[in-house]
This record gives C-alpha cells, sequence and structure tokens, in this order.
C-alpha cells in the first residue's frame, strides 16, 4: 500500500545496513558541526555583555532568533529535501553556517549579532532536518533509534569543544573564536553534503507492526497534517517540554554566576574541572546519549509510554536543580539529569510525527513539528525578564516543571489512545 501512495516508479534493489548506517554516519558528523551553534552560544554571552555593557535579556534575543529561524524554516527546507534530494540544502546550510559566526565575529551592535545568529539559524536548521528526515527515510524498521543517534550529535556534538571554545575565548578573545570555530564547521559540514544520499522506493525493509509500536501505512502529505488536530497537540507538548531545556541551555552559566557556582571546582569520577565547564561538558553528553536510548526505548515500548516516563523524570530533574543547584556538586549533576531527560524529545517527536503520518513527506512533517521548537524559544527572553525583575530564578523553574508534568499526563492519557485510533483509522 506504501509503495503504490509513494508512486509507480520501479522498486530499486534493497540495500546493505552496512550502507543505511553510513548514511547514517554522514548525518551524525554534520550534526555535530552545528551542535555548537546553539550549545556553545552560553559560552560567548558574558564577554559580550562585559564588552558592550548590554542587558542579558537583549543579546539573548540573539539566541532566541537563532533557534526560531532554525525552527520555522525546517519545513520550506523539508519540501526541497523531499522533492531536490539531501545534498544541495546541506551544502547551503554550511556556507550560512560559516557566514552566520563570520558575521558575529565583526559585529559590534545587538542588530548585527541578531543578524549573524539569524543566517547561522537558517543554515543549522537546514542541516538539522534534512539529516532528522533522512534518519527517519532510511530506518523505519528502526526510526526511533536512528532519529536518536542522529539527534544525539546535535545534542552531544559540542561536549568535546567545550573546554577549547573557553579557552579560546579567554586567550584570543570572542570575536576571534566566533571566526574560526564558524569557518572550520561550515567547511566540514559543506565537505559532508557531497555524500549524502536519500532512499529510494524499495531500498529499505518496512517496519513490523506491533502493539506497542502504532504506524500509518497512509502518506499525509503536509496540507493534511497541519489541518490534523492530533498535530497540533503533539506541537503543544513539544513547546511546552522544550522551553525548560532551552532555558537552561541558553543560561546556564548566567545561572551558574548567579546562584555563585560558576567557578567552584567540582571534583567527579577522578576529573576536577569548574562547575559550569564540568556541567556543560556532561550536559552535552547526557544530552546526547539520551536521544538515542530513549529512541530505541520506544521502539521498544512505544513512544507515547516512553514520553510519560521521560517527561516526568524532566519535572523532578528540574524541581531538584532549582532546590539543590546552589551546591556546586549537585548544579553538575542536576543540570545533568536535566538535560538527559528533554533531549529525547528530539528523538520521540520526530518518530512519532513519523510513524503517525507516514515516510513519503517525512522531511517535511517532521520540520513542520520541529518548528515547535522555535516557538519554545520565545519564551527563553520571557524567562530572563521573569529573572530581572523579581532577582532570583524560582518562578522560572517552577513554572517549567510543572510545565513537564502536563506533558507527561498529556502523553498517557490523551496522545496515547488518540493517535491509536487515528493511525487504526488511516490504515483501515
Amino acid at each position: 500500500m506504501t509503495d503504490i501512495v509513494q508512486g509507480t516508479a520501479p522498486a530499486a534493489a534493497r540495500v546493505s545496513d552496512t550502507f543505511r548506517w553510513t548514511q547514517l554516519a554522514i548525518g551524525v558528523a554534520a550534526m555535530v558541526m552545528i551542535a555548537n551553534y546553539q550549545y556553545g552560544w552560553t559560552f560567548f554571552v558574558p564577554d559580550i555583555q562585559k564588552t558592550f555593557s548590554w542587558d542579558r535579556a537583549s543579546i539573548q534575543w540573539a539566541f532566541t532568533l537563532f533557534v526560531l529561524f532554525e525552527t520555522w524554516l525546517v519545513p520550506v527546507e523539508g519540501w526541497f529535501v523531499d522533492k531536490y534530494g539531501p545534498r544541495i540544502v546541506v551544502f547551503v546550510g554550511g556556507v550560512l553556517c560559516a557566514i552566520g559566526w563570520i558575521i558575529n565575529a565583526h559585529a559590534t551592535s545587538l542588530n548585527g549579532y541578531y543578524l549573524g545568529m539569524i543566517i547561522a539559524g537558517i543554515g543549522a536548521g537546514g542541516v538539522y532536518g534534512t539529516c532528522v528526515g533522512n534518519a527517519l527515510k532510511w530506518f523505519p524498521d528502526k526510526r526511533g533509534l536512528a532519529a536518536g543517534i542522529t539527534a544525539a550529535g546535535f545534542g552531544a556534538g559540542s561536549a568535546l569543544t567545550v573546554a577549547p571554545i573557553q579557552a579560546m575565548i579567554k586567550d584570543s578573545g570572542f570575536q576571534t573564536t566566533f571566526l574560526y570555530f564558524g569557518l572550520g564547521q561550515g567547511i566540514v559540514i559543506v565537505i559532508l553534503s557531497f555524500f549524502l544520499l536519500a532512499p529510494k522506493t524499495g531500498q529499505v525493509p518496512i517496519a513490523v507492526q506491533s502493539a506497542n509500536l502504532v504506524q500509518s501505512r497512509r502518506n499525509y502529505a503536509p496540507t493534511e497534517v497541519i489541518r490534523h488536530p492530533i498535530f497540533w497537540l503533539m506541537y503543544v507538548m513539544f513547546v511546552i517540554v522544550g522551553a525548560g531545556g532551552l532555558m537552561v541551555t541558553a543560561n546556564l552559566k548566567p545561572i551558574g554566576v548567579d546562584w555563585k557556582v560558576d567557578a567552584v571546582p567540582v571534583t567527579l569520577v577522578g576529573m576536577t574541572m569548574t562547575a559550569v565547564t564540568f556541567a556543560a561538558t556532561i550536559d552535552r553528553i547526557l544530552n546526547g546519549l539520551t536521544r538515542p536510548f530513549f529512541g530505541w526505548v520506544s521502539d521498544v515500548i512505544g513512544r507515547e509510554n516512553t514520553m510519560f516516563i521521560a517527561f516526568g523524570l524532566e519535572a523532578v530533574g528540574i524541581w531538584a536543580l532549582y532546590v539543590l543547584g546552589h551546591d556546586p556538586v549537585w548544579f553538575v549533576i542536576l543540570s545533568g539529569l536535566v538535560f538527559f531527560a528533554w533531549g529525547e524529545i528530539y528523538s520521540l517527536f520526530p518518530s512519532t510525527c513519523t510513524d503517525t503520518f507516514g515516510p513519503k513527506f517525512a522531511t517535511t512533517n517532521a520540520g513542520l513539528l520541529y518548528t515547535a521548537k522555535g516557538t519554545a524559544a520565545l519564551l527563553v527572553p520571557f524567562a530572563n525578564y521573569m529573572q530581572q525583575s523579581s532577582g532570583h530564578w524560582d518562578t522560572v523553574f517552577i513554572i517549567a516543571a510543572g510545565a513537564n508534568i502536563l506533558a507527561s499526563v498529556l502523553a498517557i492519557a490523551v496522545l496515547k489512545p488518540w493517535r491509536k485510533a487515528v493511525v487504526a483509522q488511516a490504515n483501515a
């Protein structure tokens, strides 16, 4: 039935698993190269603030604009991928990523940083959406795991550069760091783009249906997806879970500074680093590992059951960080828990979307849902304004924990039975 919907072109021969995993690895490598555009930003904020004396909330609008343009244009980029293939979109994305941070390296006004992060966001979004969409298409039989491994490249990709970026900022200045890292990352993305391919009909195995893994055999066009109410339920859930993690991502160092733990040495597992450096390193590793882990779990026990567990764990992590995070050791450990329970949204939601609406337009449809991350990013500056007006982070953390509890309940009580009915109707 799927092949009939996808067209009448003759089916290609099945490719080897080695070929599929190679395509996945290329996508992961490209994701690693765009990771610093989001997760490295927090290290530049204090120096930008110190140099230009702008207030932190104004500077963080650059981060919000990056996420908005990284996410809201992904459906458009996804349409190009579904129509023309992944290479051209990733190539252009790499060029734009480099240009964005080159602009940051020379910016002397807030508008300059806004422009640089907008251009970098468009480029990073093209790479992100393409690589996740390609993974969903190549692995219908392991959709959660494949999306998770690909998204892990973005989540953990900056872990190895946490210390080098901070060292270069300290030794050479943040402008030089923007320039060198921007150029290097962009060039690697451009090279990788030449090796990306999309699967043809018949090249990948058909997923085996199970009681826990509900997958549609119908391919919904993007125009149908945005008219379907269940899409908007997933969208709202993505927003309320995504906002809390983005708030911590953008403000990890400022929170550490406000709680006076940022420069305190912490020793764990035989390593000693300042609390913020240690937290940032662990956060990125766990933020990466959680994506394939929970993606694999969702392939086994179902998407919504996994969401219930992960979102509940995130609520506990945020609340515990709020209560105990003023201690530098707990700051490191609990920020890691927050990221571990948060990062899985980037494997669970794309795989759930494709399970519900079919693989043919997977890049575009998953991209439509991914725009929820941009909507969530709009809440980051408001978190800063709340903190500035009150002088503490209490309200921000309480709201974030409550939002995750709500999403956890929605997953198991509303999304699960509703999606089962929708897919059954589509497959009838």
